[in-house]
């Protein structure tokens, strides 16, 4: 099979099987290398079939964001632990969550608080639970000006306590280092470095409470240098990382902000190209490309015009050629506006190839993609939003 079979049509996403493998390779020898665990947060892709390289390459369970993926990927068969890197507040999915804990769905879920309320639904739910063991507890710890999570080591000591107190199961504490800065250089490495200091000094400070190793759980798609050094300077602690971006990379953000290079492992390789036709050449250096915002990431970067392939009679791809100096400058739903330098030698019915930046925001997009090598189709993969 081949991307340009009779019965596709672009816009067209495909993952190229060589960056996929190098991708997660890497991302997990590095990991293990650092005396750390990974539990990939599996909300870049939701595809069972990426989640079974990952855990076939040595994760330890799967993130996931919001209670409609903890139920999709449990329903998998193939996630048997799972961190809910949020606070489940709605007593219907409270009781889901124990009723599939004591059926055996999964062996273990983790999921955060950052409220009384939060303990006492918690608690209200799995009081007298068939297997309450099933259930780990971490109390985020969020920052100033944040997003979720107590803002104080104090406030997380105080909510721990009431954790242990209401019987559940405290496994430690975690958090999402993103808010702390917007880029990589000395002084935002800085002050990454100082919140995973403030984790550390949480988990120091529940530790009492916690039965076995303290968990130190961050997040690492951008920093996982500095959260792998900082959290596992602590004696007696289980680090979990919860990088998920890595295992497609891309042409922008985490092309720019690659953690893993300055680890010393191999830089990560893009993993992922949209195709679209060239549906019009209305004036000179100008081309509009079947592919808007419905296809196609623009929340960090605009698509990255990469390759042009002419398309013969049969509509079969022709050699791929590059196309420096061409730019996305604007989308539409289903339209991209894409500028052209004049030798670009771009008509109506080639095919463009882009680079995207954000997988999240472009996997959500598809239900389906190609896994491929050069044209050939090795696997199609399902996306279950």
């Amino acid at each position: 099979m081949r991307i340009d079979d009779a019965g596709r049509s672009w816009a067209l996403l495909t993952l190229d099987r060589a960056a996929l493998e190098h991708n997660v390779a890497t991302v997990a020898a590095a990991v293990d290398a650092a005396g750390a665990e990974l539990a990939p947060h599996v909300k870049t892709h939701m595809s069972p079939e990426i989640w079974r390289r990952q855990l076939d390459a040595g994760a330890w369970g799967a993130t996931v964001a919001t209670p409609g993926q903890l139920r999709t990927a449990l329903g998998w068969g193939t996630v048997r632990r799972a961190l809910l890197a949020n606070e489940l507040v709605d007593p219907r999915d409270l009781a889901w969550l124990r009723d599939a804990l004591d059926r055996g769905d999964a062996e273990e879920v983790w999921l955060y608080v950052d409220s009384s309320r939060g303990v006492e639904l918690l608690a209200a739910a799995f009081a007298g639970a068939a297997r309450p063991e099933r259930l780990g507890v971490l109390v985020e710890l969020g920052v100033p000006g944040g997003r979720t999570g107590v803002r104080t080591v104090a406030d997380a000591t105080t909510l721990a306590r009431s954790v242990a107190e209401a019987g559940l199961r405290l496994a430690g504490v975690a958090g999402y280092e993103g808010p702390v800065a917007a880029g990589t250089s000395a002084a935002e490495l800085d002050a990454v470095a100082r919140w995973c200091a403030t984790l550390r000094e949480a988990g120091d400070a529940v530790a009492p409470l916690v039965e076995g190793p303290v968990v130190l759980s961050a997040g690492g798609s951008a920093f996982a240098d500095v959260v792998l050094r900082e959290l596992t300077a602590a004696d007696g602690v289980r680090v979990v990382v919860r990088s998920g971006a890595y295992v497609t990379s891309d042409h922008g953000h985490y092309l720019r902000s690659d953690p893993w290079t300055r680890l010393g492992a191999a830089a990560l390789r893009p993993a992922v190209t949209v195709w679209a036709s060239v549906l019009s050449a209305p004036e000179p250096g100008l081309v509009i490309c079947g592919m808007g915002r419905r296809d196609v990431s623009f929340d960090i970067d605009l698509p990255f015009p990469l390759v042009a392939r002419a398309v013969d009679d049969a509509g079969r791809l022709g050699p791929a050629r590059d196309l420096p100096g061409a730019a996305v400058t604007g989308l539409n739903d289903q339209h991209a506006y894409v500028t052209v330098p004049d030798d670009a030698r771009l008509a109506p019915g080639d095919v463009v190839g882009f680079g995207i930046s954000h997988p999240c925001t472009t996997l959500d997009k598809h239900r389906t993609g190609l896994v491929t090598d050069g044209d050939d189709v090795v696997e199609q993969v399902t996306f279950q939003l």
